[in-house]
């Protein structure tokens, strides 16, 4: 069974104080099984973030389906999904992570972490010990661990994010141009960690501007000049 399939999928965005309606996106189509890796590739302005933003409902979709199969709801689909329905999923199943930090102000970067693991029930202490690994990991200096980040450079933000989003280990995670700051060593780094959600059964989609970073990552490849889905010869992008 799918562990998310998308159907015919369309998105339109309208600019009302002009009446004009524009058509983003039409007959998007793809599936993941579980553990699975799509990556989608496209020039820029090509919907590609439009997709990731409508299965995390950020945008509500005008058509087709999009249907994940939840460890809570069972298979739903996510234009229909309640409100209600999508603060659970993106609390405790799909995580998210976009090139922008955006997080309550006046919180430490290791509360932060903290608090991502204390929404999912873990123990104090517990968030406490999984908080620094993951901050330790993605090399965030000790000093800035009790700082706020909106004081950190692009690069240590994005690191933040990254940490905070994949901590949880969720179910589906979304991934819009994690690496787009970061250098060579860092990553690696986010590398390490999709490599090791993916053993752990987490399904990933993916977009990212760095082809070298998705050869041997991705299971397939979903290319939105065409609109289709080609699978990666031992997970290499082509």
């Amino acid at each position: 069974m799918p562990m998310l399939d998308v159907k015919d999928f369309g998105k339109r965005f309208t600019i009302h104080h002009i009446g004009k309606t524009i058509k983003a996106l039409e007959h998007i189509d793809f599936t993941l099984k579980k553990g699975e890796f799509i990556g989608i590739v496209g020039k820029s302005g090509s919907g590609k973030s439009t997709v990731l933003k409508s299965i995390y409902r950020t945008y509500l979709p005008d058509k087709g389906q999009i249907i994940y199969d939840s460890a809570h709801f069972g298979r739903i689909d996510l234009l229909k999904a309640t409100e209600r329905e999508m603060l659970y999923l993106r609390k405790y199943e799909i995580g998210y992570v976009s090139q922008f930090l955006n997080v309550m102000p006046r919180t430490t970067s290791r509360k932060l972490v903290e608090k991502a693991l204390l929404e999912m029930g873990e123990h104090e202490e517990v968030a406490q010990l999984e908080a620094e690994k993951a901050l330790t990991h993605f090399e965030l200096d000790p000093k800035l661990w009790d700082t706020y980040p909106n004081t950190f450079s692009g690069g240590e933000k994005l690191r933040l994010n990254i940490a905070m989003a994949t901590v949880k280990k969720p179910r589906l995670l979304l991934l819009d141009e994690p690496t787009a700051s970061l250098d060579v060593q860092s990553k690696q780094k986010v590398r390490e960690i999709i490599e090791r959600l993916k053993e752990e059964g987490t399904t990933l989609v993916g977009i990212f501007h760095d082809i070298e970073f998705m050869d041997g990552l991705c299971d397939n490849i979903f290319d939105m000049r065409s609109a289709s889905t080609t699978e990666s010869e031992a997970g290499a992008v082509k």
